[in-house]
């Protein structure tokens, strides 16, 4: 192998590809990335074995051959080469050892073989479709925040993705909860998504999907079956597979008779909630809102730090009402409404509130919080 490459367009590959790599690893091999080498392309592999990624880059390739490398390292060291520098990858006879040289700076690391680097199989993938790279986005970004990460319960450690009708109106939701919040995006089903089986896709694929959507501007294909999913940029194919599990019916969580409505300025709101929940130091960081014509009195306390309140403005006509929250995840709900306002529909101080953007008319994000005693 003999491969001259500019560092920026190395580097860039190499953060997408080594994000995926575990630092521990009973399998030596599961801690290398797979490199290729050929007509004028250098393609860039790793696997955890239940996710994979492959980029694809330009290089000019002298001589093509393959090999594997330690992927942290090598992103390590290219990390920290100058900017602008290019950077030289030569495999040795025998492929032991892979040398890279940039400028004066040269770097010999040892190579495991290729034929031990394992190969994840898609397999069939009946259903495809296109998302637009902000879609995409938003999907993501307005649900992962609720995933659970308790690992008893595999079957919340990812987002719920199916296809559903409402009316006439055929969409695609995606949804997550943790059982004490839950996030629920929907946008109008892509052609080719009819059908689609209702899947799970694991948390860490949706982190790595959100890292590589943020560089792209294109429509993304996502092709699924029962058992994997495939998102396919530009230059990278992300292929992972699904939990295997039964996400809860989450529609029954949903209230459909709260009748208590506030709207509020979001950004005056989430200022509050911040400025209030420091004070108290407890892991539920619990915040009190009390609710009466006009005006909405936050509080929190500490049981050595002290205590807070403070007053905001809102449109509220309804009867007075005491209710608690988890301070961050009411910051984290405030965090994904882009509107100026918030809407919470509630009950009582045990019941379930809707919160959503109010410029949102329903078509979007909604979320679901539970109560808490305060």
């Amino acid at each position: 192998m003999k491969v001259t490459i500019e560092r920026a367009t190395l580097l860039k590959a190499l953060a997408h590809v080594q994000s995926v790599v575990e630092r521990r690893n009973t399998i030596p091999i599961l801690s290398n990335v797979l490199i290729e080498a050929k007509g004028g392309r250098l393609a860039l592999s790793a696997t955890d074995m239940d996710l994979a990624i492959r980029e694809e880059v330009a290089a000019e390739v002298a001589v093509p051959a393959s090999t594997t490398a330690a992927a942290h390292t090598l992103y390590d060291i290219v990390r920290k080469l100058p900017e602008g520098s290019q950077v030289a990858l030569e495999l040795a006879a025998g492929g032991g050892q892979l040398t890279l040289r940039a400028g004066r700076a040269r770097f010999s690391l040892s190579c495991l073989p290729v034929d031990e680097f394992p190969v994840m199989s898609a397999g069939d993938l009946p259903h495809e479709f296109a998302l637009d790279a902000g879609a995409l986005r938003d999907l993501i970004d307005h649900t992962r925040f609720a995933i659970s990460t308790e690992e008893t319960r595999y079957y919340l450690n990812g987002i719920h993705l199916h296809a559903t009708k409402v009316g006439r109106a055929e969409l695609l939701r995606a949804v997550a909860t943790d059982g004490h919040r839950l996030a629920r995006f929907q946008m109008p089903l892509p052609e080719g998504g009819a059908g689609i089986p209702a899947v799970i896709v694991p948390r860490k694929a949706i982190a790595e999907v959100r890292k590589l959507v943020e560089d792209s501007a294109e429509s993304v294909r996502v092709a699924l079956s029962e058992t994997r999913i495939r998102f396919t940029f530009e230059s990278v194919v992300l292929t992972s597979k699904l939990i295997d599990g039964t996400f809860p019916d989450y529609e029954r969580v949903i209230p459909t008779d709260n009748d208590k409505i506030m709207q509020v300025d979001n950004k005056i709101f989430a200022e509050a909630v911040d400025r209030v929940s420091t004070i108290s130091k407890d892991q539920s960081r619990a915040v009190k809102l009390v609710l009466s014509r006009g005006s909405l009195v936050l509080s929190a306390s500490g049981q050595d730090t002290g205590s807070a309140t403070e007053e905001i403005e809102v449109d509220y006509a309804g009867d007075g009402i005491e209710i608690g929250f988890n301070a961050r995840y009411l910051l984290d709900i405030a965090s994904q409404i882009r509107g100026e306002r918030a809407k919470f529909v509630m009950s009582d101080a045990a019941s379930p509130t809707i919160v959503r953007d109010s410029s949102d008319d329903g078509d979007g994000s909604l979320y679901v919080l539970m109560p808490m005693r305060v």
